[in-house]
């Protein structure tokens, strides 16, 4: 793996010539993005992470946390304890950088059971993470174990069902073999192309059955403006 998000947001940190993130999906076309976005501070973001952060309480656990701005505004504006984690050495660089005082390159599946926390965070699409529909229990059992009693994991996510044409009935014409949400994901970053990666999107009733399944709650919090939605799940 390139890791050229990670070389994009260390570019940023490090004022060494940042360009624009190209990302393309299996059913959008390329699309830039400036790096700038991502070390947006709590009053840039959107309403659906602004709430998350607003109900982030106790011992924090920021998973893919990229730039680190959601672990930093936690940290330093709310005082609470955050550990950021991130598979990408250079986003975990940056992060040390940008003085977030816990964060370390590890996988979520990787992360030791004894760790536990009160709230864990998965912000800018979480559900990307799982990368499929049939890893989706496997992440949601290991999010399970690290949850203190009385813990929180609050996640994002959109449903892609509007990327899809409709019939004059009001059918979508979604892919027969697998999940509509099942997208692959490439980025482009000064002319170099990382290898395209598995990146899931979960609409709410999925992820609802997919929490119940495996002995969760789950509840809507707040939907966004374009069938984006932030929900809570708890044991």
């Amino acid at each position: 793996m390139k890791d050229l998000f990670g070389k994009a947001i260390l570019d940023y940190q490090t004022n060494n010539s940042p360009e624009d993130l190209v990302t393309e999906t299996s059913i959008s076309e390329a699309d830039e993005m400036s790096v700038s976005y991502l070390f947006r501070n709590y009053n840039e973001m959107p309403k659906l992470e602004q709430k998350a952060l607003q109900l982030a309480k106790g011992k924090v656990l920021d998973v893919g946390c990229g730039a680190g701005s959601h672990a930093l505004e936690l940290q330093n504006e709310r005082k609470l304890e955050v550990t950021a984690i991130d598979i990408s050495e250079n986003a975990v660089h940056a992060c040390q950088l940008r003085g977030i005082k816990h964060a370390k390159v590890v996988h979520l599946l990787d992360l030791a059971a004894e760790n536990k926390f009160d709230t864990i965070l998965l912000l800018m699409n979480g559900t990307g993470i799982f990368g499929t529909l049939k890893e989706t229990s496997k992440y949601l059992q290991k999010l399970k174990s690290l949850l203190n009693e009385g813990g929180q994991i609050l996640i994002d996510s959109s449903d892609l069902i509007y990327m899809y044409d409709q019939d004059e009935d009001g059918a979508y014409s979604v892919p027969a073999d697998g999940y509509y949400g099942e997208l692959t994901f490439t980025v482009v970053y000064k002319g170099e192309t990382e290898d395209t990666f598995p990146w899931l999107y979960l609409d709410y009733n999925t992820l609802q059955n997919a929490s119940l399944a495996n002995g969760l709650q789950c509840e809507l919090i707040a939907e966004g403006e374009h069938f984006d939605y932030l929900a809570k799940i708890t044991l």
